[in-house]
């Protein structure tokens, strides 16, 4: 995989492999897309904000492309690359606007 695979705000299911080893399956919303790793959201487990590399992604099981009243917004810094050097998980909550949170 790498970064022509995958585009900004869109929701992907795939089979990846977890930090500790672990191949699963993942559903995850991609916010930016940058040349080494991804910064997405897993959906249906923690939440969590996270950092994966392209190696660790096995195989894309489907893509759908979010509707712009449906996004995730988090603030801009939070999505900056330099926050995401020597960090890999990350705690923040959002919702869409659509959904009145």
């Amino acid at each position: 995989m790498d970064k022509n695979d995958f585009k900004s705000d869109t929701r992907y299911t795939i089979t990846w492999q977890a930090p500790d080893g672990k191949i699963q399956p993942a559903n995850i919303y991609v916010y930016r897309v940058f040349d080494s790793f991804l910064v997405t959201r897993t959906a249906g487990t923690d939440g969590l904000l996270r950092k994966i590399t392209y190696p660790e992604i096995l195989k894309i099981v489907s893509a759908k492309e979010t509707e712009p009243n449906q996004r995730y917004c988090v603030p801009a810094p939070l999505l900056d690359e330099k926050t995401w050097r020597d960090r890999v998980v990350m705690e923040h909550y959002s919702s869409s606007p659509r959904l009145g949170k």
